[in-house]
């Protein structure tokens, strides 16, 4: 009777698995480096502990997440590809690529599902070359400038926006 229990248990933990709605989380260039640079625009948290906290509200939400950190944009377009057939939305935090990357632009464009732009800071109240964003256009949304709390908060969308597909 033991094993029927724990055989039940475990199709059920696979069944959810493959059920649980799949994001890809992408940090691009030189968010390896948070923690340490610029702390008095990006604090003190590290990458690591911003994975941490959007990798704990996913799961209360009943989300998976994928983690990928890239300071090449080829390396984020290619994963935002595999993600087409793979996942169900997409929070990016595209660093610098914010305001050039017309290839993750274009990358984006081809996802089906929803995607957020997430930033630590706030670009629109930085230096005049940091407003515009290539990756806006092709976003579900953009979350700015809320800090380590923007990474939840965009799990939070992508769950709602999961929720009313």
């Amino acid at each position: 009777m033991q094993f029927a229990q724990r055989s039940a248990a475990w199709k059920y933990a696979r069944t959810m698995a493959k059920s649980a709605k799949r994001v890809l989380l992408l940090n691009g260039p030189n968010l390896n480096l948070l923690g340490e640079r610029e702390p008095e625009v990006y604090g003190t948290a590290t990458l690591a502990d911003h994975v941490m906290s959007a990798t704990q509200t996913a799961t209360e939400l009943g989300l998976v997440i994928d983690n990928v950190q890239s300071n090449s944009s080829s390396e984020l377009v290619n994963a935002i590809h595999s993600a087409r057939t793979t996942h169900d939305a997409i929070v990016i935090n595209p660093g610098a690529f914010t305001h050039y990357a017309w290839s993750i632009h274009d990358a984006l464009a081809a996802f089906s599902g929803p995607v957020i732009e997430v930033h630590i800071s706030n670009p629109s109240t930085r230096e005049a070359w940091r407003h515009e964003s290539v990756i806006a256009p092709v976003a579900s949304g953009t979350i700015a400038g809320f800090g380590g709390l923007g990474y939840s908060l965009a799990m939070q969308a992508v769950a709602r926006l999961l929720q009313d597909k």
